[in-house]
């Protein structure tokens, strides 16, 4: 059986209009189906109206413990209940979760040598999720919607990279099904020059990844982590993987899309 992983993200959150058009775009998809979302720049403006500093290292959020509850109420209560409510408007039974919730996603503080993250989660594919628990909800006719909240099994919440849940999810799932991971944002997808939206990439291959990775001038920093998600991914059992507009994502036979190969 075929399962949809879909991550939201970007700017798309934001606008109403287009994420009225992707949710219900995703109800629409056939099968087995589970939604993942960001919300960054939701938390970016409520830090600036709180007067808190935001700190973007290597696309990833310094996340203090002043930012770490403006992250929680943004992403595991206002934009995930707002998502599930407007899914259930679609008839799409939605069970809005955090990584703590049913112990679904299990995650450790990140350690690093030379950058202080502070709240940040980071998890394993083998090890952090809970298969069991989101393959009994599908079973059940009950779609997962996860914010990019886990927890360590000891109390404490922390902020966990959306596209790294993502992908942890499909590599999880790719055992028991045929997995597809899309990601959705507000782009046609992965930009040759971001300044032109029509300059997006028909496909990537690792090789050529390897090269762009290399040159910030080509591609931005926030969307290295995610193409390194795609890709390990692609490497550890998921059948596809695209990058682009709802529109074109939830499309198999549409073109204006970034399809990622080996």
């Amino acid at each position: 059986m075929k399962i949809h992983v879909v991550k939201i993200g970007g700017h798309l959150i934001n606008d109403e209009n287009l994420l009225n058009f992707c949710l219900e775009s995703f109800c629409k998809l056939k099968g087995y189906k589970i939604l993942i979302h960001g919300g960054g720049k939701k938390v970016n403006d409520l830090s600036d109206k709180m007067g808190i500093e935001k700190k973007i290292v290597r696309g990833r959020r310094i996340t203090n413990k002043e930012t770490l509850d403006i992250v929680v109420m943004t992403y595991a209560g206002i934009i995930n209940k707002n998502i599930v409510a407007k899914l259930q408007s679609y008839q799409c039974n939605a069970l809005g979760l955090s990584g703590a919730d049913g112990n679904c996603i299990k995650s450790f503080i990140r350690k690093d040598d030379h950058i202080d993250y502070g709240y940040v989660g980071d998890i394993i594919a083998d090890k952090s999720i809970n298969t069991d628990i989101i393959k009994f909800l599908l079973e059940i006719d009950i779609i997962p919607v996860f914010c990019s909240v886990t927890h360590n099994g000891k109390g404490i919440l922390l902020n966990t990279n959306a596209d790294t849940i993502a992908s942890c999810i499909a590599i999880s799932l790719s055992k028991y099904y045929k997995v597809e991971l899309h990601f959705c944002f507000e782009k046609k997808g992965v930009l040759r020059n971001i300044k032109d939206s029509e300059s997006f990439y028909k496909k990537i291959n690792f090789s050529l990844f390897q090269k762009i990775k290399k040159d910030h001038t080509i591609i931005n920093h926030g969307m290295i982590p995610k193409l390194e998600n795609a890709f390990f991914a692609l490497k550890n059992g998921v059948t596809k993987v695209s990058i682009g507009l709802p529109s074109h994502i939830l499309k198999s036979h549409d073109l204006n899309k970034t399809v990622l190969c080996l």
